[in-house]
């Protein structure tokens, strides 16, 4: 099975605004460092059907943000989008529409397409998820190596990403299980799923389902 990682094999980008950045982008990780100068240039051109609710964090139409919620800009958030008691998004941040960012759950350097659900207790930080992408209660994206230094992806080769925090990169329709933990520079391909409970790491490839860190299947 070949484990893709470059950003055309994991993502289907359909957000306007944001198919500059994945043009662009030979893999996920070339948008991390430029995820903040281009919300910046988005914030200041403006957005069609979007509006300022604060210093640097554009809103697009019927976003739900609870009252407990915190939003640090640069912040762009697509239309539809909920925003529940707790969460707390801390810049560079930019998703896409009907995505729901749930209680306690905390989002920094990161882009969310359409339609992903971070619905309870979930950290995402320098990283990209995909269309209906969605991430289990509890769950979270580590982007530091305990020892330091810069993250290296390890597929079919080795990718060095030159980042010394890289979180993950879970493609269109990724579905990660409760209680996961996705060290750093972890690829999760397009529509495959994780069981709960599963510490991964590396490159994973599309349509499959993922037993323990070194076991998957291919899906019937």
């Amino acid at each position: 099975m070949i484990r893709k990682v470059h950003t055309k094999d994991l993502y289907e980008c359909n957000v306007p605004y944001l198919n500059e950045l994945f043009e662009n982008s030979v893999y996920p990780w070339d948008m991390l460092p430029r995820i903040k100068e281009f919300a910046l240039k988005q914030i200041a051109l403006g957005l069609d059907g979007f509006r300022c609710v604060s210093e640097g964090v554009l809103v697009g139409e019927d976003v739900k943000i609870h009252p407990s919620a915190v939003i640090e800009g640069p912040a762009i958030i697509g239309p539809g989008t909920e925003i529940r008691p707790g969460a707390y998004i801390r810049g560079s941040v930019i998703t896409g529409k009907n995505c729901v960012i749930g209680n306690s759950t905390e989002l920094k350097n990161c882009i969310l397409l359409d339609n992903v659900q971070v619905p309870h207790y979930n950290y995402v930080g320098d990283s990209v998820l995909g269309n209906k992408a969605h991430m289990g209660a509890g769950s979270i994206c580590s982007n530091l190596k305990s020892g330091g230094g810069n993250v290296v992806i390890h597929g079919d080769e080795e990718y060095p990403t030159g980042l010394r925090k890289v979180g993950a990169f879970l493609g269109d329709g990724a579905d990660v299980g409760c209680g996961c933990v996705l060290n750093p520079g972890t690829v999760v391909g397009k529509g495959t799923s994780v069981y709960p409970l599963t510490s991964l790491r590396g490159v994973y490839p599309p349509e499959c389902i993922v037993k323990t860190c070194a076991e998957y299947v291919k899906r019937r």
